[in-house]
């Protein structure tokens, strides 16, 4: 990725974003799309593609993953994404406030919302909560380190991250994983 990289969000930025989103005219919409950003690793164009029978169950009920279908995906990189169970709540109560079908991420007139007005909507968030060097991508970048920093604990592998961005390559996916270094030293400690 040339050039800057997008800001990684902590647990209180978080908190704060969720915080804002219930004060907004569309609470459980907003809510919704910051979780699928940070808890789902999904980009803008995937976030704006998503329909409703990607996230239900054959009966109804708001699914165990997420499906994203290669048609919404950047390069065809569909793939199946367990759901958080933060964003399983968010779904539910967006689900109780909305028709489910179509578009989960509606606009104010009721359609899909385009990939550049969820970018738009991600800028001005931020910018109404003063992240600097966040943007649409942050909440991506987030989820991929955090699932890199959790990969012992699950006894996953950095291939298991790669399938759940959605890269073709790893090298893709270990770009978007922010350093840490206190933990760095905390490693090289127990050598």
């Amino acid at each position: 990725m040339p050039g800057k990289q997008a800001k990684i969000v902590n647990d209180a930025m978080l908190r704060q974003m969720l915080q804002y989103a219930e004060t907004t005219t569309t609470p459980e919409r907003d809510q919704v799309m910051i979780l699928l950003s940070v808890k789902a690793g999904m980009r803008a164009v995937e976030i704006a593609g998503l329909t409703w029978p990607m996230v239900l169950t054959p009966r109804g009920g708001i699914s165990d993953t997420i499906a994203i279908r290669d048609a919404i995906a950047k390069k065809n990189s569909g793939r199946i994404v367990p759901m958080h169970a933060l964003l399983r709540q968010g779904l539910v109560r967006l689900a109780l406030k909305s028709e489910t079908n179509g578009a989960v991420i509606r606009s104010h007139r009721g359609g899909h919302m385009l990939p550049n007005s969820i970018v738009n909507w991600f800028v001005a968030l931020y910018g109404t909560l003063g992240f600097e060097g966040c943007s649409s991508h942050s909440g991506r970048r987030t989820f991929i380190t955090a699932a890199a920093r959790n990969l012992h604990k699950a006894g996953c592998s950095l291939r298991d991250v790669q399938l759940l961005a959605g890269h073709r390559s790893i090298e893709t996916t270990q770009r978007y994983i922010d350093a840490d270094t206190n933990g760095q030293r905390r490693l090289v400690s127990l050598l």
